[in-house]
């Protein structure tokens, strides 16, 4: 990524993408103000994506009352374009600060945190600086407990799958220099653009500072289906962007691990559809009975990991109704034998220790997944098991 702007060494520039924030806007950009690094020009850049709530039109009066030196907001506004990665880069392009510092503005990003991000960008000399959900001193705050899962679910996908050693490579509150992007072309697929970056940029130093995250008091979270799919579609493409430039895997064992590492992070993925629509079927909207919508959630998740499996951990590319199809026979029959294990586990924990049906549900899982990775291997792909 190459900006044609001209960029100061002293200025920071603070990226914040809106959709419908009309009742956030005013009191991030007050608390922004309050929260200003120490001898430095900072400018605000605002991406909104034609928000029908007016919320550009509060930027635009804010901008009016701005009294403070060093201190600037602009508005970028887009209309018929949308996602959070895209606009994301639409403010880099715009920045004319060396260090660029990316946050929500739904107030779940505490503005206090800024200068001490700047701090120590400046004082450990690194290259980015995340706040992090995940680490010692870290509180979350107002999320239930489906919103945790799916956020610690999604993290242990890039970690895993991508290779990603940072504690929250989701986290959506960062800062960075900016001249770690030249040359970096990205996809802006999904909704966190800090997860490209971590892929992308190469031999970065990266600190992490703990911070209190806060869901969102007002407005509606922007997290649905189709965030889902698109996190999973940006996991896919910046697999396949690593894989390209990886050596080979030519040790057997090598390859093993390998390919159980994309078969659990696969098993992942399914975990989090196996809760979601679990814990959706046991709700008052749908009523099941605990076990039979645990049932509807072991189907789901083993349909979409049999194709996931497919395609990327044992790159069966041959899609005949007959290979297919027989092939998934096969993965259903070894699924449902860990299907079997999972819901007497789930029974028994809450039956017996009357454990908490979400808590009993991961462990039922857990468990199951144990043996799949080698029948499905063997059996239903046909490949060698050290292979």
């Amino acid at each position: 990524m190459n900006s044609r702007r001209n960029v100061s060494e002293n200025q920071i520039s603070i990226i914040i993408p809106t959709y419908n924030e009309a009742e956030n806007i005013c009191p991030i950009l007050e608390s922004i103000s309050e929260n200003l690094p120490k001898n430095s020009q900072t400018e605000v850049i605002i991406i909104d994506d034609d928000s029908p709530d007016g919320t550009s039109s509060l930027i635009e009066n804010y901008k009016k009352l701005i009294q403070i030196p060093h201190y600037s907001v602009s508005l970028i506004k887009r209309k018929g374009e949308r996602g959070l990665s895209t606009a994301i880069l639409s403010g880099i392009e715009k920045a004319t600060g060396n260090l660029i510092v990316i946050m929500d503005s739904d107030l779940s990003h505490p503005p206090h945190v800024i200068p001490q991000m700047i701090e120590t960008l400046h004082n450990t000399k690194c290259d980015i600086v995340i706040a992090s959900r995940y680490i010692k001193g870290a509180v979350i705050k107002g999320w239930p407990i489906k919103r945790r899962m799916i956020s610690k679910g999604a993290r242990k996908i890039a970690q895993t799958g991508l290779g990603i050693k940072t504690n929250d490579p989701m986290s959506g509150f960062f800062a960075f220099r900016r001249h770690i992007l030249n040359g970096i072309k990205f996809d802006a697929i999904g909704y966190k653009i800090l997860l490209e970056i971590l892929v992308k940029v190469k031999g970065v130093k990266i600190e992490e500072i703990p911070y209190t995250f806060i869901d969102r008091k007002y407005g509606s979270s922007k997290l649905d289906a189709s965030i889902i799919f698109d996190y999973c579609r940006a996991v896919w493409k910046l697999y396949r962007y690593g894989k390209s430039k990886r050596a080979i895997e030519k040790q057997t064992s090598v390859r093993f691990l390998s390919k159980a590492a994309r078969f659990f992070t696969v098993g992942a993925s399914g975990v989090l559809v196996n809760i979601i629509i679990s814990m959706f079927f046991e709700t008052e909207i749908v009523n099941f009975w605990y076990l039979h919508a645990n049932v509807v959630g072991i189907l789901v998740s083993m349909t979409s990991n049999f194709f996931l499996n497919k395609i990327w951990t044992f790159e069966d590319k041959i899609f005949t109704f007959q290979r297919t199809s027989f092939q998934y026979g096969k993965f259903i029959f070894f699924s449902s034998l860990g299907a079997l294990v999972q819901l007497s586990v789930v029974f028994y924990l809450v039956e017996e220790h009357t454990l908490w049906y979400p808590l009993a549900l991961i462990l039922g899982v857990m468990i199951a997944a144990m043996s799949n990775f080698i029948l499905n291997k063997k059996w239903t792909f046909n490949e060698k098991i050290w292979d």
